[in-house]
């Protein structure tokens, strides 16, 4: 079993940035490729971005290339979402999700995922 934890949500102002972490537990994740999601008020759950087992390959959503980078501390057991240039759009909550893969491709699909962490909440203001 994997417990994912993330932190580092907040309130935010348009324009300005926040980290997100996303640790782990009971397991080591460097054989686990890793998802970020987000999900607003009345909306389906969306892909964010996802990263494979190593940190070589990440994949990103439309809708914040250019604007979030994923990277990885296998040491640490821990993966992290920067965010920079929030939109009033990025609102949301945000859960990382852990994939068993070795593969270099990076899913989207939500049900692809073995587990979940409970998620933080992002909030940007105009």
């Amino acid at each position: 079993q994997v417990q994912l934890v993330e932190s580092g949500g907040g309130l935010v102002q348009a324009g300005g940035s926040l980290r997100l972490s996303c640790a782990a537990s009971g397991r080591t994740i460097s054989r686990f490729a890793m998802g970020w999601f987000r999900q607003a008020p009345g909306k389906e759950r969306e892909f964010v971005g996802g990263i494979n087992w190593s940190g070589g390959s990440t994949r990103y959503a439309d809708s914040v290339k250019g604007r979030f980078t994923i990277s990885r501390d296998n040491a640490k057991n821990t993966v992290f979402l920067q965010m920079n240039s929030l939109k009033l759009e990025d609102t949301a909550v945000y859960s990382c999700a852990a994939r068993i893969s070795q593969a270099t491709t990076i899913v989207q699909l939500p049900g692809l995922y073995d587990y979940w962490g409970q998620g933080t909440q992002v909030t940007v203001s105009s």
